[in-house]
């Protein structure tokens, strides 16, 4: 199920769960983690943290394999060797097919855990606090003025007296992983001099992790100020023009970190990989024949030697490894184009989703557009034929109501010649004491009283405020008789007059 046929089908819910979960956090192929997931026993946690921080041999695989091959008990020469080697100092009965592997060290300095208990512990043991503050300064006091008791005391109880444990004397604080390696930075210019050495400006953990994400060699240097030859090695072989030149060489893919033993970081790091003497140096690389995630350290270089002998040992465990490594990093590739091709195709569907989503939007929004345009436009017609019918329906009922023309002349009548909007001249006879308004009327009802035809009685268009949409006019002189005057027919004309019927304009009658 792991091979080249795989199919998550075949997975359980629970698995292909896992499955995803592990490659969302790690950006791993499916087919390359399913491996690591079945030795995990599908534990997503132990699996991802076995991605990051390197898996380590399986102590129970090793023993099935040791007794199933059953091998010859090998010589004490075989596995024991010097010290300027850069073997242990014991033994290790391990497969000499299988690498050590090089664990991830984060720092953590133990004066770094300061334990602070809770409060309310901390005011419940204040009394007890205080009383051992005040025993102890008196002791302190005591031992002051007789300084020949504690020896005393000391010598009575002989070898029983444990020895304390050793502090740090070197007064060295402690720092943040980069902050150390800008210190250990400083003080190697500062005691062997300009060089052209890139030590790498972080901590060990995350020049671990830049080797295993990038497929390149970590080469750990670990010095201690206090060993004899440490300097003899620093100017004698790791300056030297053939090691810097090999370090610095794009081609070898190497990243160097180094540190002082002083450090706590260094200190753990030397521990975690088995360091025996110093001066030390060790490659460490991606081995992706013991698993997808491991980093084992492919060579040792301990003790005193010489530039001609420093290079090759790293040419030589540098090649041993380069073609191994140069598969991970084409199959990477693969799996990061076939990765970038899935992201182009599914960025491409969705810029095609997104484009018919506008183009569905658009759409939608054009068909509302068009439906309330044609709401508009029905309305506004609706309300223009209710119009035109209150206008006539107000027209007949007012035509009713339109005084009859007087029969007769004198000072009371007025008579008036009107020019209608269609050149028609109608003159009329008018009662001088009409309002201004019956004129109006007039017009505005002309063409309901020029019919024949008879109509019954109509009442006036209820809600209907009727407007008159011209105003007469006399032209020489001109004078406007508006309607808003109120006045009367005689007040306005006099005896008699000749007035323009002129159309008032929407946007003057806005204005």
């Amino acid at each position: 199920m792991a091979g080249n046929d795989f199919d998550p089908n075949q997975l359980s819910t629970s698995q292909q769960e896992a499955l995803g979960t592990y490659t969302a956090v790690t950006n791993q192929d499916p087919a390359a983690a399913l491996p690591l997931l079945e030795r995990s026993q599908w534990n997503v946690q132990i699996a991802i943290a076995k991605f990051f921080d390197g898996e380590a041999p399986d102590p129970v695989e090793e023993a099935r394999a040791s007794l199933a091959s059953s091998p010859a008990p090998p010589s004490q020469s075989s596995h024991q060797e010097t010290l300027m080697n850069g073997f242990s100092r014991s033994p290790r009965p391990q497969n000499p097919s299988r690498l050590d592997p090089a664990p991830r060290i984060v720092p953590q300095p133990d004066n770094q855990n300061v334990y602070r208990p809770p409060f309310l512990l901390a005011i419940l043991f204040t009394p007890f606090n205080l009383l051992y503050r005040l025993l102890s300064g008196s002791f302190r006091l005591f031992t002051y003025l007789f300084p020949f008791l504690p020896r005393m005391l000391a010598g009575s109880r002989g070898s029983r007296v444990q020895p304390r444990r050793r502090r740090d004397t070197t007064g060295r604080k402690p720092l943040n992983p980069r902050d150390t390696a800008a210190r250990f930075a400083r003080e190697f210019e500062e005691e062997y001099g300009q060089h052209d050495l890139k030590f790498f400006e972080n901590g060990y953990a995350q020049a671990y992790d830049l080797a295993k994400e990038n497929l390149n060699f970590l080469l750990v240097v670990l010095l201690s100020p206090e060993h004899d030859d440490t300097s003899t090695f620093v100017r004698g072989t790791l300056l030297s023009p053939e090691v810097v030149s090999y370090i610095n060489d794009p081609q070898n893919k190497i990243i160097l970190w180094a540190g002082s033993v002083q450090d706590s970081e260094a200190y753990q790091v030397s521990t975690a990989l088995n360091c025996s003497k110093f001066p030390f140096a060790a490659l460490v690389a991606h081995t992706p024949q013991d698993s997808s995630t491991s980093m084992s350290t492919i060579g040792r270089i301990s003790g005193l030697i010489p530039p001609s002998a420093f290079v090759p040992r790293l040419q030589s465990a540098i090649s041993q490894h380069s073609a191994t490594l140069e598969r991970a990093r084409q199959s990477r590739s693969e799996q990061q184009a076939t990765r970038n091709l899935r992201e182009q195709q599914n960025s491409a569907y969705e810029r095609s989703l997104a484009q018919d989503r506008e183009r569905a939007r658009q759409r939608r929004e054009e068909e509302d557009a068009r439906l309330r345009v044609e709401r508009e436009a029905k309305a506004k017609a609706d309300a223009a034929e209710r119009e035109n019918q209150n206008l006539e329906r107000w027209k007949q009922w007012r035509a009713q109501s339109i005084l009859p023309e007087p029969t007769s002349s004198g000072d009371d009548v007025t008579r008036v010649s009107i020019r209608m909007t269609s050149g028609e001249r109608v003159v009329r006879k008018f009662r001088a004491e009409a309002d201004i308004e019956e004129l109006y009327a007039l017009v505005e009802c002309y063409d309901v009283l020029s019919s024949s035809s008879a109509s019954s009685k109509v009442t006036e268009p209820p809600n209907y405020q009727h407007q008159y949409r011209f105003r007469l006019v006399s032209p020489l002189p001109r004078a406007v008789y508006d309607i808003a005057s109120g006045d009367t027919i005689g007040n306005q004309i006099g005896r008699s007059g000749n007035l323009l019927v002129e159309p008032i304009d929407d946007d003057e009658d806005d204005a």
